[in-house]
């Protein structure tokens, strides 16, 4: 089956990376996916204020999804929304998994993901592009999160949904975030219903889609730091 944007059903929509592209940030990664734009940053690890809010056994993550008002047709109200607030912290547990977050008790670790323009999976895009930031800042990274979408549409299991898919009358779209190379789920939001048997192929067709982003990550990785030594 060839999809209305003439990809086949198990392939990714093109995508293009850039470490390093915000000079205050310890650490940042441009992401083009499709048609979504995404901008991470890494800030700290930092003291934490206020300190009660402070672990002293491991540093706290503070990850924030934001959509621009502008990255929409409709502009959207930039005051964060219960989307944006439940996608923040689900996305930032899965974060706490990549990063060995004891080697810096009291601290906390500021990971904002800005989306300029949207056009579905954005938080799959997001945390991919937060990971990758992790890795710029010179974080100790127990491996990286690769995320995206799969799901059903028109009665195929697909990968990567566009907006017209997730829009058809049978959709399901799942998020689902993986920690490579342990390929280890760590994230998994499910809009839509199936039985278990359709659940299970499309836990399978995002794990292997989350393998090909992990790929892409490492690439970009090595592009900029070619002499840090060989990725899994």
């Amino acid at each position: 089956m060839t999809r209305l944007d003439n990809r086949q059903i198990d392939q990714l929509r093109p995508i293009n990376i850039k470490l390093g592209v915000v000079k205050s940030a310890d650490g940042s990664c441009y992401l083009e996916w499709g048609r979504n734009i995404v901008i991470a940053t890494v800030h700290g690890p930092k003291p934490m204020f206020p300190k009660h809010l402070a672990d002293s056994t491991k540093a706290v993550i503070d990850y924030r999804y934001r959509m621009a008002p502008f990255s929409v047709s409709d502009r959207k109200n930039p005051v964060p929304g219960k989307r944006d607030k439940e996608i923040s912290l689900v996305s930032g547990f899965a974060l706490e998994k990549a990063i060995d977050l004891e080697q810096f008790p009291n601290t906390v670790i500021d990971i904002n993901s800005i989306i300029l323009s949207a056009d579905a999976g954005t938080r799959a895009a997001a945390l991919t592009a937060a990971s990758l930031a992790c890795a710029d800042a010179g974080l100790p990274m127990k491996g990286l999160v690769s995320a995206v979408a799969s799901g059903r549409a028109n009665g195929e299991f697909v990968l990567d949904l566009t907006k017209d898919e997730e829009d058809t009358f049978d959709a399901v779209d799942t998020a689902i975030g993986v920690l490579m190379p342990q390929n280890e789920i760590v994230l998994m939001q499910m809009d839509g219903f199936v039985n278990q048997k359709d659940w299970k192929k499309i836990i399978s067709v995002g794990v292997k889609g989350a393998e090909k982003v992990y790929e892409l990550q490492k690439k970009a990785i090595l592009e900029k730091y070619p002499l840090e030594g060989d990725l899994q």
